[in-house]
């Protein structure tokens, strides 16, 4: 099983992905006449270590379109492999642990009052 593709391997340039890709061509659909229903100038790219997909089909050059693909793709591998930071625990606010204490206090009476009175024992 190859390594797993990590944010540090993600190149500067968006071409470079371009050897790890699937690269497929479509027919743009929508507005544009017959020169767009006959050329398949719409680009999907499938980026093979993550499986991200990401496609581009409004303008009427293929290369064009495969350029906005790989920029997009680049985009949402940042996005997603953009390491997070670590959550850091925070004190429970003041009004948050007296209502706990409360409630803890209201749990004890009402057990408190199920008991048999020590006299009837």
């Amino acid at each position: 099983m190859p390594p797993a593709f990590r944010f540090e391997d993600i190149p500067a340039d968006p071409r470079d992905l371009a050897p790890d890709c699937d690269i497929t061509f479509a027919r743009g659909s929508g507005p544009g006449g017959q020169h767009r229903n006959t050329t398949e100038t719409a680009v999907r790219v499938v980026h093979r270590p993550t499986g991200v997909v990401a496609t581009a089909s409004e303008e009427r050059s293929q290369s064009r379109n495969r350029e906005r693909a790989l920029e997009r793709l680049r985009e949402k591998l940042l996005r997603r492999l953009k390491p997070r930071k670590p959550r850091r625990r925070t004190a429970p606010p003041r009004a948050a642990r007296e209502t706990r204490l409360r409630r803890k206090k209201q749990a004890g009476l009402k057990k408190a009052m199920r008991r048999i009175p020590r006299d009837q024992e």
